[in-house]
C-alpha cells in the first residue's frame, strides 16, 4: 500500500475509515523511515542528511508507540486493520 491509496480513506464519512487511513499513512511512513535508518547506518544514504541519526531514530521510536497506540484502540474500537 502506498499513502496515496489512503486517499478515498481519509474522505469517507466514516470515523472508522479515517482512523484506518490514519494508522495505514503512519505505518508506511514509519516503514519508509526504518529503511531511511537502515541505510543511513550504512552509509549508503543517497544523500547526507541535516540531522543526526539519533534524531530520527526517536522520530521513529515515538512513531512506533503511536502506531502500537492505534492497533490498541483499533482492538478495542473493533475496528479491523
Amino acid at each position: 500500500m502506498e499513502l496515496l491509496d489512503t486517499i478515498d480513506l481519509m474522505k469517507s464519512d466514516d470515523f472508522k475509515d479515517r482512523f484506518r487511513a490514519e494508522y495505514y499513512q503512519l505505518a508506511i511512513r514509519t516503514e519508509k523511515l526504518d529503511a531511511m535508518l537502515d541505510k543511513y547506518e550504512a552509509g549508503t544514504l543517497p544523500f547526507t542528511p541535516n540531522c543526526s541519526f539519533e534524531l530520527l531514530a526517536a522520530q521513529h521510536a515515538l512513531m512506533q508507540a503511536y502506531l502500537n497506540i492505534l492497533k490498541e484502540r483499533a482492538a478495542v474500537e473493533k475496528i479491523e486493520l
